[in-house]
């Protein structure tokens, strides 16, 4: 990229290490030095995030942030193998910037222990030459890619669900952006989540390792990069697909005000406020999980799964205060609208579900 590398000379140390690059006519001593001025943030710590801080640690990427407000759960270690058990509990940023300290001390780790928001996108891109996302839901890819593109730089995007990957590089000179993929964010109540649908664990190694490569070729500005592309992965059949992604200049260049795109719904409540509300006065609890996640943690109160709300509506009361949850707000958001349908005015759903709770109002609460 444009302006890295002057100035930068490799230590010996640095020659022994990257030895296999420097070896590499694509690469070599120049490109190294590309590699080492570089700076490269990192959204999301996750399925995805590990493997891309791994192998851009281990390239020699010289400055890497991270950026992610969550702590290491049991259930994350199915596939976010950049982590142990024994972190569990210890904040993601913490956990993986002393794994990469591990694997190569010549490169600078900072990290922001929060999750993106409107408020601190835009510091936060500004630091850096290219934005790597690797998170899991949709306000924070709108928000990453808006900032991307008011801020000139690339963004590396990935995402899985199930058994598919896909993977792009967006607003890369004059390329599409995400918004041109996908103009408008859907209704939160339509995207089901990993932590719904479920993961192949080696998927996100395998999507992860390809946005770290995009990650290299943009830096050394070698290969074809997927620039206006987008790779399918299909995990069970191996089979891949590149589709073209034309760059639509009224979705290119975002307004503003549609920089953070999912803002609180107005029957949202916070684990925090619920958890002080059901202190002082009673409220009626409906959990729209199934039976099995039941089993694993829960607030109480009735269990009507989501699937069968429509055949048992009645048993939830229209004079009382109803509270609706489920893992991470989506299906909640999904049992509201369709009781609205119904006349029913006096629904609140849990913000962030009950994995929300669990990290805000009680850590002792098991999450998956």
């Amino acid at each position: 990229m444009e302006g890295l590398g002057s100035g930068v000379q490799l230590t010996e140390a640095e020659h022994t290490r990257y030895s296999r690059h420097l070896a590499l006519p694509e690469v070599g001593y120049e490109g190294q030095k590309l590699l080492k001025s570089a700076r490269v943030l990192v959204v999301g710590a996750g399925g995805l995030g590990c493997p891309v801080l791994q192998y851009l640690a281990a390239a020699g990427v010289g400055t890497i942030g991270i950026a992610d407000g969550d702590a290491v759960d049991m259930s994350n270690l199915q596939r976010q193998v950049l982590y142990s058990t024994a972190d569990v509990g210890t904040p993601k940023v913490r956990a993986a910037a002393q794994r990469l300290a591990e694997l190569n001390p010549l490169v600078d780790i900072i990290e922001y222990p929060a999750f993106i928001t409107a408020d601190n996108a835009a510091t936060l891109v500004a630091e850096f030459d290219i934005v790597v996302d690797g998170s899991d839901n949709f306000p924070t890819r709108y928000l990453l890619n808006d900032t991307s593109v008011a801020l000139g730089k690339p963004l590396v995007f990935g995402s899985v669900l199930g058994f598919e990957g896909q993977v792009a590089v967006f607003n890369y000179k004059g390329s599409a952006t995400y918004r041109c993929l996908y103009p408008e964010p859907p209704d939160p109540r339509d995207s089901p989540s990993c932590s719904e649908l479920g993961v192949l664990g080696v998927l996100p190694g395998i999507v992860g390792c390809l946005q770290a490569n995009e990650v290299l070729k943009i830096i050394l500005g070698a290969g074809d990069i997927l620039a206006g592309k987008l790779l399918i992965l299909n995990a069970l059949t191996m089979q891949t697909m590149q589709l073209d992604i034309p760059r639509l200049e009224h979705a290119a260049t975002p307004a503003a005000d549609k920089a953070f795109c999912s803002p609180a719904r107005t029957n949202d409540i916070s684990a925090p406020e619920l958890r002080e509300r059901l202190q002082r006065e009673p409220m009626f609890l409906v959990d729209v999980r199934t039976h099995e996640e039941r089993a694993l943690c829960s607030l109480g109160g009735v269990l009507i799964p989501v699937d069968t709300l429509q055949e048992r509506k009645e048993e939830i009361p229209r004079d009382q205060q109803v509270v609706l949850y489920c893992h991470k707000g989506v299906r909640s958001s999904r049992a509201a609208a369709l009781l609205a349908q119904h006349g029913y005015t006096n629904i609140l759903t849990l913000a962030g579900g009950i994995d929300r709770w669990a990290m805000e109002a009680d850590p002792s609460m098991a999450r998956y």
